[in-house]
């Protein structure tokens, strides 16, 4: 958010601040939180670099299309494993994968 928008949202009586502060986050429950977001974006990008529907990006996974749904979407019911496991399968390299997780 840009200075001069924050300043007005605060000029009117409005309390400005994250996501985090706002769930209350503590700064490992972000990390995590983070790391879900990036593995989940990597997952949806490899994907498509594939041109692959969900469904059938499920199917190379053994796994369903409402799974790769939750996966994209970074939900908390999915694990890391899957997550790694999801990419691996569609060909990210160990040394891709220090990438990806060093991007975010």
């Amino acid at each position: 958010m840009n200075q001069s928008k924050k300043q007005k949202l605060e000029a009117a009586g409005w309390r400005v601040g994250s996501v985090s502060d706002f769930l209350k986050l503590t700064p490992e429950e972000s990390a995590i939180v983070e790391l879900r977001l990036t593995l989940s974006k990597a997952i949806k990008s490899r994907r498509l670099k594939r041109k692959m529907t969900q469904a059938e990006f499920a199917a190379s996974l053994g796994t369903s299309q409402s799974r790769v749904n939750k996966m994209e979407a970074g939900d908390a019911s999915v694990s890391f494993d899957l997550f790694i496991k999801s990419l691996v399968v569609s060909g990210v390299t160990v040394s891709e994968l220090s990438k990806i997780l060093a991007s975010r």
